[in-house]
């Protein structure tokens, strides 16, 4: 579980991230939404560790990242914004080496490559070095890279970005597999469809503000719309600059 209590982050007098809170349960899965701008990733950053915040508490499976920040992170797989892949190696290589870094066996490294490779039909990738991969694909590897070591929380920043349709349909089946294996998962999206779709509670933010917060079911009667899409524009348009 990923419990967020009044985070903030200002880059000058630029204030990315005013006081947010929210809880990313286990076994759901939990859209962060926002426009352009709103503070989605700088908010991943800070719970994956990447960004001190300011102000503010992020727990993750009782540990405070904060304070603790690689008793945190080793509970966290993450696909973030940029997949930061080395060039030379390939994809296997690459899950591989992050791998055994996070402390399976060699052997079970192995096991668990290969079942993702499978998984993802990424078997015509294994060898190749990543250099000339297309943003799909280097996602791909990036997206295994981040459950090799089989963490209990995933944090996903637009999981299905430049994805085709049957690599992106393979990417929802494995998030809900994920949900139904218990573990929590929290991802950023624009597509409504997939938000709708996969997202057992949804927080969006606006302006670096959670302006709303719950299920699909319970923003619609919130706002008084049929459309999760309306819905969305209607609580980010009301919501005043600061």
């Amino acid at each position: 579980m990923i419990r967020v209590e009044g985070l903030r982050r200002a880059f000058g007098p630029m204030v990315a991230v005013d006081n947010v809170s929210f809880t990313a349960h286990d076994g759901a899965v939990s859209g962060l939404l926002g426009p352009n701008g709103a503070g989605k990733t700088t908010s991943l950053r800070m719970i994956y560790g990447l960004l001190r915040p300011d102000a503010g508490r992020i727990d993750v499976d009782g540990f405070d990242l904060v304070a603790d920040p690689l008793g945190g992170q080793e509970r966290l797989g993450v696909l973030p914004d940029v997949s930061g892949l080395y060039p030379r190696l390939t994809s296997r290589e690459h899950i591989e080496y992050f791998g055994e870094l996070r402390g399976p066996s060699r052997a079970e490294v192995r096991r668990r490559t290969g079942a993702w490779l499978d998984a993802l039909d990424m078997r015509e990738l294994a060898e190749r070095r990543v250099g000339g991969f297309s943003h799909g694909e280097r996602t791909k590897v990036a997206l295994v890279r981040a459950l090799i070591h089989e963490p209990q929380n995933v944090l996903l920043d637009e999981p299905t970005n430049g994805l085709d349709v049957m690599s992106t349909r393979a990417v929802r089946g494995l998030i809900r597999r994920l949900r139904e294996e218990g573990r929590c998962v929290l991802f950023s999206s624009h597509i409504m469809q997939e938000v709708s779709a996969l997202c057992d509670r949804i927080v969006i933010i606006a302006h670096g503000r959670v302006v709303a917060e719950g299920t699909p079911a319970e923003l619609l009667e919130l706002t008084g719309k049929k459309d999760l899409e309306d819905a969305f524009v209607s609580l980010v348009e009301t919501e005043p600059h600061a």
